[in-house]
């Protein structure tokens, strides 16, 4: 980790904004990286301060005295490119007025332009993003209409709202219209192609059935408190599919989605036996977890008990808040993972091949990490480009008075970074800088590359607080290969894609997931790590459902993003 970054563009003194650059075997745009920030000495991830990034908007989470639990849940946010020029700008979810809060100032969502200086603009009035109508939970960007286009789904306690993208800076509600309007308490939502048509779909948690609201307490303080969501009857989440021509059917009705009652909170689309069908690992709060598999033509089949990620190894039902999915231990197989509240301990969970997993959180040491900690936002990446992969976790408890009758729980917790060192998870959060001993009510947690110099930064959304920014610092020298991926037949995300690569003889493998983490969306690029490669020795392509194409590139560039277009890959 010693010795300052080096990569591409330390060495071309490329400048951002000058033309595309041809590039040998791939035919595509080349996206331009930001010469290296300078490495902070002991620091992995910097916090960038409002003065410096411009970002001033600050959650309001509508807290009161009579503690109503959608006060604690939010918020989310969102890594994106809105207006498709390469840079990685910002989405903010607010609360806003519901049956229970009503602002004394208006409240909105916000929508943040990235100048490609390392600051942002504040731009949501101007791209009618604002909402403002609703308690706002969580986002999930993707391309539905397959316009090249990221369009905007927000999940709420009241008013869902899909957001289409107009192409021109701007966005327009077309809710009503899509047949998106859902009732009750949605959470986490994900965009995937479930059957292969190549247009997304989309999958949308459900909390609990808030209908009877009402504030637990008076406890032994003499206050109210927030309920456990025990208290509360579960729900069942939603899919809906998508017909191509804006709108969409909700195929809940009949499935095992539909007969599954949870309290959904987080979601991610993968494929857990490599059919080529994407399934969903759904987080939830005080019952089992979800594995819906994919068993193609409409049908799912709930398996998660059998499959042991249901409960915890004894059995009991836990709060599981935030999920994600990868391929972390190299054999070609997605592992899951998902955070719970305080003395829960979290779970990595090891795929054995067969539809079943295997607890080995205690093996990596984040079990331990992890005891007095409540979990939400996470993402499996690989931060230092060693091409193994790591994990970031953010941590707060749900309950701003648990320190008034806990001694060891705090209600504003610590980040944690875990780094993959021969195989195994290393906790090296006290090497990572002050960002990581800062205590946050964290909630939402996105990782993007805001800066293109191939070093994955952090966005952590905070309940009633500003958001955090972190530079990733970690200048490992190690080498690296951004790729935009568009797909023509299949879905223009390429949710379901798999990249395959070799540098320096090294072969590793991922799948384009979608969803993770907790109410947010990350940069939809993958950045392959290349370790001390300075060469892709070569690159393959598996497109997704319908067209299943194989596209291999050889004499790939290094150190810098390049956009794959399926089927046009090929000088």
């Amino acid at each position: 980790m010693n010795g300052p970054l080096q990569n591409g563009f330390s060495r071309r003194r490329l400048l951002a904004g000058a033309a595309a650059l041809v590039l040998p075997g791939v035919r595509g745009r080349l996206l331009w990286a930001a010469p290296p920030a300078p490495r902070v000495e002991g620091v992995l991830f910097d916090e960038i301060p409002p003065q410096s990034s411009g970002i001033t908007w600050v959650h309001d989470n509508a807290m009161s005295a009579e503690r109503y639990l959608p006060e604690t849940l939010g918020p989310g946010c969102a890594f994106f490119d809105f207006d498709n020029d390469g840079w990685m700008d910002l989405y903010l979810v607010n609360s806003g007025p519901s049956d229970f809060f009503k602002p004394a100032k208006p409240l909105r969502n916000a929508l943040y332009k990235n100048n490609r200086d390392g600051t942002f603009t504040d731009v949501t009035e101007k791209a009618g993003v604002a909402a403002g109508t609703t308690f706002g939970m969580g986002v999930a960007v993707g391309d539905y209409d397959n316009d090249g286009y990221a369009d905007l789904f927000v999940t709420a306690y009241g008013r869902c709202i899909l957001y289409r993208n107009n192409g021109n800076g701007t966005f327009t509600d077309v809710t009503d219209k899509a047949g998106l309007a859902l009732p009750g308490w949605t959470t986490s939502a994900v965009w995937f192609d479930y059957d292969n048509d190549g247009r997304l779909d989309l999958f949308v948690c459900s909390f609990v059935d808030y209908t009877s609201k009402f504030s637990c307490g008076d406890n032994k303080l003499g206050r109210h408190y927030y309920c456990i969501p025990r208290v509360f009857k579960p729900t069942h989440s939603f899919l809906f599919h998508n017909n191509g021509d804006g709108t969409f059917t909700d195929v809940t009705r009949g499935t095992d989605i539909e007969r599954a009652l949870g309290k959904g909170l987080g979601v991610v689309a993968t494929d857990i036996n490599n059919d080529g069908l994407m399934d969903l690992f759904v987080a939830n709060d005080t019952v089992q977890n979800f594995l819906f598999v994919n068993r193609g033509k409409g049908k799912w089949e709930e398996i998660a008990l059998a499959a042991e990620v249901g409960f915890s190894e004894n059995g009991q039902a836990r709060s599981g808040m935030g999920v994600d999915a990868a391929d972390i231990n190299g054999d070609g197989w997605e592992d899951l993972f998902v955070a719970n509240v305080d003395q829960e301990m979290f779970s990595l969970y090891t795929n054995n091949k067969n539809e079943s997993f295997s607890d080995s959180a205690h093996k990596n040491g984040v079990a331990q990490a992890t005891r007095l900690l409540s979990g939400w936002g996470l993402k499996f990446f690989d931060y230092d480009n060693d091409g193994a992969i790591d994990l970031i976790l953010s941590n707060g408890h749900p309950d701003d008075m648990i320190e008034q009758y806990s001694q060891q729980v705090k209600y504003k917790e610590p980040l944690l970074l875990f780094h993959q060192d021969k195989g195994l998870l290393r906790n090296v959060s006290a090497e990572a800088g002050p960002a990581f001993s800062k205590p946050l009510a964290a909630r939402g947690l996105a990782v993007g590359d805001y800066d293109n110099d191939g070093l994955l930064d952090v966005l952590v959304a905070t309940n009633g607080g500003a958001p955090v920014l972190l530079k990733n610092r970690c200048g490992s020298g190690n080498h690296w290969l951004g790729v935009k991926l568009e797909g023509v037949s299949c879905n223009r995300d390429a949710i379901g894609a798999r990249l395959t690569w070799s540098a320096g003889g090294v072969r590793r493998t991922r799948l384009r997931n979608n969803g993770g983490s907790y109410l947010s969306t990350h940069d939809p690029r993958q950045v392959l790590g290349l370790g001390a490669s300075t060469k892709v020795d070569w690159l393959e392509v598996k497109w997704p459902l319908p067209s299943g194409k194989v596209q291999r590139f050889t004499d790939v560039p290094v150190d810098r993003y390049v956009t794959i277009v399926e089927g046009k890959g090929l000088a």
